[in-house]
């Protein structure tokens, strides 16, 4: 038996996700008879007699398709699409990505884009908002026909923000073109026009996605009256029930009295199925047993504390085994992964997935990965990592507090998490290597001023001027042939006591053990002897140190290098 295909909607927000589902259903249910189109539980079953009315003459042979429907997730948002998971991928079996032609690609059409990659889900793009283009003149018929019936200026903005679009998917590493225009159905994604609040396009839109299920996905959707496997997408309280799952029925059947495993943050819960729940005209109605594919509200016992995105199977010969596979599929999300690397935290199963492998793309180690709060253990967790970058809890959807040590990052937006992560690590970077640099030797190079020498020994003291970089006390000197100049004792401006002078300075020098006119005279240039092994880590910090100490350095080496060919490299 072939099953509907489960079609989810994506978009960013405002871009008319909703708008699209709504007009999609309204349409089928004025185009067929009364029943042909079910409202269910996060989502709408639409048979393929209402979708070969409202798509007319545009489905070319009706009597080879074999789809039944489709079975449309009514969860808008990337976040909700997360929660949408099975074992080896995504449940969905296609999606539909709305973006509003006049705004184009957002944020999160960028992470819609690459959560649909990450599970290799096929997808179709909705461009929305037609007939908000300045001058617009609504029309009724087939969507060609309407956007050949516009003015050449609107049809010109059509086509310079359609391949503005595509222009922008392609840097995506997604190949895109107008519906009409592609060639190879699986080799590019196809674009549909559409002004959904006027219905204009939905007739398209259904018509490529049952094509594309038809031609793509009929091995792939067939089912049988096996153990019923779902995903759950909330879990609710239902007047007069109590709790219940919001789930997804994708494979085989469930009935009242099913012994059922519910995936679980330890172990698995185990519960019987008390009352199954559809909607019907607008009211609940228990039924007997449901297949898949379809959307159902499942009452039991213990499933307050059930998580989203967590796999339902109802229990086979060998419960131990159900318990086992379906434990399995919870495990390899939340197990820890790497032995060093950030905690991360989500809302939900899917939602901990999705940021887990955009984080292993980006190279990001994941220490930790689990579902809820951040709790006491996770901050003890990140706070005993050595490296500074993985003392970091990073929360998708998951509330958390401020904790001491530890850097903690939330967002509603897996992008947002990456990229302050990211900007964060970066600035804490910038941060350590001026702390290792504040502990290196600085290059400095000064003249002794003529008339200036204040005392000639024990100590010398001698007047200079700092011609580049900045000289610190209990520095070491060298003169400009590379011999030995003495060590600053101490640094005074106008008898004051100073820790430093910088280029420019006029400053008086001590220096223990040297005597002026033996050792060092007027006019002398001197360089703070920067050590070998100083110099080689200010080599590595080349992106703090100003380009002038970067000058100076080099003159310094040249010194150097006159006595030892490699001292420095």
């Amino acid at each position: 038996m072939i099953r509907q295909p489960i079609c989810a909607f994506m978009g960013h927000v405002d871009h008319g996700k909703t708008t699209v589902l709504d007009t999609i259903r309204h349409t089928a249910v004025a185009k067929s008879e009364a029943g042909a189109i079910t409202q269910m539980i996060s989502s709408s079953s639409i048979s393929i007699d209402a979708i070969k009315k409202v798509c007319g003459g545009l489905i070319k042979d009706p009597s080879k398709i074999t789809i039944p429907g489709l079975l449309l997730i009514d969860t808008p948002g990337h976040a909700a699409f997360t929660n949408l998971r099975k074992r080896g991928g995504n449940l969905a079996d296609i999606a539909v990505l709305v973006i509003d032609i006049n705004e184009g690609i957002m944020p999160q059409t960028t992470e819609c884009i690459e959560i649909l990659k990450q599970y290799k889900t096929p997808f179709v793009i909705a461009l929305n908002k037609l007939d908000l283009l300045q001058g617009w003149r609504q029309r009724e018929g087939l969507l060609l026909n309407v956007i050949d019936g516009q003015s050449e200026s609107v049809k010109q903005a059509i086509e310079a923000r359609l391949y503005g679009i595509v222009g922008k998917l392609y840097e995506t590493g997604i190949n895109a073109d107008r519906f009409d225009r592609v060639s190879d159905y699986s080799k590019q994604f196809a674009i549909i026009p559409c002004a959904a609040i006027k219905g204009l396009g939905i007739p398209e839109l259904l018509m490529v996605l049952i094509g594309l299920a038809q031609r793509y996905m009929e091995s792939s959707l067939q089912t049988g009256s096996g153990p019923g496997k779902a995903t759950v997408l909330e879990v609710k309280e239902e007047k007069g029930v109590g709790a219940v799952l919001d789930a997804v029925l994708y494979d085989g059947l469930i009935k009242i009295g099913d012994t059922i495993v519910i995936g679980n943050v330890d172990e698995p819960i185990i519960s019987k199925v008390k009352t199954i729940l559809v909607p019907e005209k607008g009211k609940l109605k228990s039924v007997k047993e449901a297949e898949a594919s379809a959307g159902i509200k499942i009452a039991a016992n213990n499933i307050e504390q059930v998580i989203p995105g967590v796999p339902v199977e109802v229990a086979g010969a060998n419960i131990e085994e159900t318990k086992a596979k379906v434990q399995a599929e919870v495990n390899e999300v939340m197990l820890s992964t790497e032995t060093a690397g950030v905690v991360i935290k989500a809302e939900s199963l899917g939602s901990l997935e999705a940021l887990a492998r955009l984080l292993n793309e980006k190279g990001i180690k994941v220490k930790k990965a689990s579902v809820g709060k951040v709790t006491k253990k996770d901050i003890a967790d990140a706070s005993s990592e050595q490296n500074y970058a993985h003392r970091t809890i990073l929360c998708f959807n998951s509330p958390a507090d401020e904790a001491a040590d530890v850097k903690i990052i939330k967002s509603d937006i897996i992008y947002h998490i990456i990229e302050q992560y990211e900007k964060w690590v970066e600035e804490e970077k910038i941060k350590q290597q001026q702390k290792a640099l504040e502990a290196l030797t600085m290059p400095g190079k000064m003249q002794i001023l003529r008339e200036c020498i204040f005392r000639q020994n024990n100590p010398c003291v001698v007047g200079v001027i700092v011609q580049s970089g900045v000289v610190k006390a209990d520095v070491d000197l060298i003169k400009i042939d590379g011999s030995p100049a003495g060590t600053i004792k101490s640094i005074q401006i106008e008898r004051e006591t100073v820790d430093k002078a910088e280029k420019g300075k006029e400053v008086a020098i001590s220096l223990p053990g040297i005597t002026a006119g033996r050792q060092i005279k007027e006019d002398d240039i001197l360089y703070v002897d920067v050590p070998e092994s100083d110099f080689k880590e200010l080599k590595k910090y080349k992106n703090l140190v100003k380009e002038e100490d970067i000058k100076l350095l080099k003159e310094l080496a040249g010194i150097k290098r006159k006595q030892n060919p490699l001292w420095g490299v």
